[in-house]
């Protein structure tokens, strides 16, 4: 029987020096994949508005689309410490609006966490939802429902301000309960120095080597985002490149009359 990752396991895991592996991802079948192999975590993130939508950001993405998704990636991956993002609108109106749609998320997808984007600000939301028994990931660096402040992607940590910010903001939000931490786009240094002061895991996309574990989108790391292929994604597969070759042949058997044959049809 496999055991049921939860926060222990993960702090265990940085306890022992042992990398924490995380997938972000939106559907049954592929959050089957990551329980199958044994990915540690599975995040649903907000990027589907992006990745699964064709949208320009991830601004866009709804509450009631967090939960569907979320209800699909835990059935694919029960045994996995599934996370789910909260979208922009969700939480920053409010503590008691954003307390009301994260336990609104936890009792109707069955996730083990919700991720919320922002340090000091967020803070009081993070307290407010460790007291009620809600398990919170933070996210620092590169946060992208801000994406219209920062005016684009961009690395965070280089200048001396915003690195004595991150350090900061990443225990406060320790301090205030939150489970986990997600560096986005810090240099690989800053990402150490927080992974080494934090008692809970630090996730790195695009922060180097040194968190306690990494996360990649799906679709990223097979290979089927052909459009945009920023500096921190390795594709492990050319999934684009396969799948279009599959397409292509069958629409030329179609065409041919070469499928359906005699093996694929209902006659003996």
């Amino acid at each position: 029987m496999v055991k049921k990752v939860t926060v222990r396991t993960l702090l265990r895991k940085k306890e022992r020096g042992e990398k924490i592996t995380m997938v972000s991802t939106y559907d049954y079948l592929t959050a089957k994949f990551c329980e199958e192999v044994g990915i540690d975590a599975v995040l649903v993130g907000d990027s589907l508005g992006m990745v699964f939508k064709g949208e320009e950001n991830t601004l866009g993405v709804t509450l009631e689309e967090i939960v569907y998704h979320s209800k699909a990636v835990r059935r694919g991956a029960p045994t996995r410490f599934v996370i789910a993002d909260m979208p922009f609108g969700s939480y920053q109106i409010s503590v008691e609006r954003a307390v009301e749609n994260a336990v609104r998320v936890i009792k109707e997808t069955g996730v083990d966490a919700v991720k919320l984007e922002g340090g000091e600000e967020v803070v009081p939301i993070v307290k407010r939802l460790a007291e009620a028994g809600v398990a919170v990931v933070g996210h620092l660096g590169f946060t992208p429902q801000k994406v219209k402040v920062f005016g684009g992607a961009k690395v965070v940590g280089r200048e001396e301000q915003e690195r004595d910010r991150v350090l900061k903001e990443a225990a406060l939000l320790e301090a205030a309960g939150a489970v986990m931490l997600v560096l986005e786009a810090v240099p690989s240094d800053l990402t150490k120095e927080v992974s080494e002061k934090l008692d809970i895991p630090v996730i790195g996309i695009g922060a180097g080597p040194y968190a306690d574990g990494q996360v990649l989108v799906f679709h990223d790391l097979v290979g089927l985002v052909e459009e945009i292929k920023p500096k921190f994604v390795k594709r492990y597969l050319q999934g684009a490149k396969l799948f279009k070759e599959a397409l292509r042949a069958y629409k030329e058997e179609v065409e041919k009359g070469l499928f359906p044959s005699e093996e694929h049809s209902y006659d003996g």
